[in-house]
């Protein structure tokens, strides 16, 4: 399973990317709503965990751009 990381919280996206590769998925990270964008329309994920609040584009925003 493939996983798409949207956080601009350092160490929580380290604690979270660590977690999940470690439970056996792959995980993409990304540290903003622009970067986050980007990864999500190039690449194909089966989940994305996405913080509201990011610089660039909020979650929200980035949530409606992905509908």
């Amino acid at each position: 399973m493939k996983v798409l990381v949207i956080e601009d919280d350092a160490k929580l996206r380290d604690y979270l990317r660590l977690g999940l590769t470690e439970a056996g998925l792959t995980v993409n990270v990304a540290s903003n709503g622009v970067d986050g964008l980007h990864q999500a329309l190039e690449d194909s994920h089966d989940v994305i965990v996405l913080d509201r609040m990011l610089p660039g584009i909020d979650g929200i925003a980035l949530l409606a751009a992905l509908r």
